[in-house]
């Protein structure tokens, strides 16, 4: 039988989420309000968050100085092409892993998890050589490769637990009506797991969106994404506060976005299999 919690109780941890997730709002809160300061007002200390005036100076500087058009433009390129990329690789591994499991499969799901925990730095210098050698630094193709690859694991490994959850016998009264390989996984098992691969696929999204190192290290101007965009106001005269702020807001304004229309679908991809 399920308890009730009280009003007092549902009232305290009503109040303690809403504490915890204004902590973790506060930076972007913090960004958004430096993005309509001037140079001056912004670096004052404490902030002058109601008495100082407010204007879009910062957001027009930045559209003059920069091509946000094209950096978006990047960005959803990388993200859309990355995240295509590794559903598709995916798919067919999770379906492996979950439906004729081997003696290791557990094992290579460990190891696969196990390569996001290596830093990105110990493979600095070789990516870059293998870029170089093959012409794809600065390039489309070449990022959307590397993003594949960085999150390739975690796609299969959300594929992997949602599959994990399909009855078996459904896959085999269609392998009994004549269906072949093919067929039971565009025809039976995809469409079973829609709502997983659309989780799958919008955090994927979010992360080849929000990834900083590779970014910074293998483009310079022609496929530059958002980060790169933020990233070109820092400075060696300096941090221009204002302009770094209006930069990051509109960089990451369109994730937001996409972050709070997609929240239950995401929070539902996350914890599926959690809890049985």
């Amino acid at each position: 039988m399920a308890r009730t919690a009280s009003p007092r109780r549902r009232l305290i941890v009503t109040a303690a989420a809403w504490s915890v997730a204004f902590v973790i709002f506060l930076p972007i809160l913090w960004t958004f309000i430096l993005s309509f300061k001037s140079e001056g007002d912004a670096i004052k200390a404490p902030l002058q968050v109601l008495t100082s005036h407010w204007s879009f100076e910062s957001y027009g500087e930045v559209q003059r100085r920069s091509n946000y058009a094209l950096h978006f433009w990047n960005s959803v390129v990388l993200s859309v092409g990355s995240t295509l990329l590794a559903v598709i690789i995916a798919i067919p591994a999770a379906w492996a892993m979950a439906f004729v499991p081997g003696r290791r499969t557990k094992d290579l799901l460990m190891w696969m998890l196990s390569t996001k925990m290596m830093p990105a730095v110990g493979v600095l210098v070789p990516m870059y050589l293998i870029f170089r050698d093959l012409g794809l630094l600065d390039s489309r193709i070449g990022l959307v490769i590397v993003l594949t690859l960085i999150n390739l694991p975690i796609v299969i490994w959300m594929l992997y637990t949602y599959f994990k959850e399909i009855p078996g016998e459904i896959l085999e009264a269609a392998r009994m009506d004549g269906a072949g390989l093919r067929s039971e996984i565009l025809y039976v098992l995809t469409p079973m797991a829609i709502p997983g691969i659309a989780s799958t696929v919008l955090l994927n999204i979010i992360l080849a969106w929000n990834e900083a190192f590779w970014t910074l290290q293998l483009t310079t101007r022609n496929a530059a994404p958002l980060t790169q965009f933020i990233a070109s106001y820092s400075s060696p005269e300096g941090l221009f506060y204002a302009k770094l702020s209006a930069a990051s807001t509109m960089a990451i304004a369109p994730i937001l976005i996409l972050g709070w229309f997609s929240q239950k679908q995401l929070v539902r991809g996350l914890t599926f299999g959690a809890v049985k």
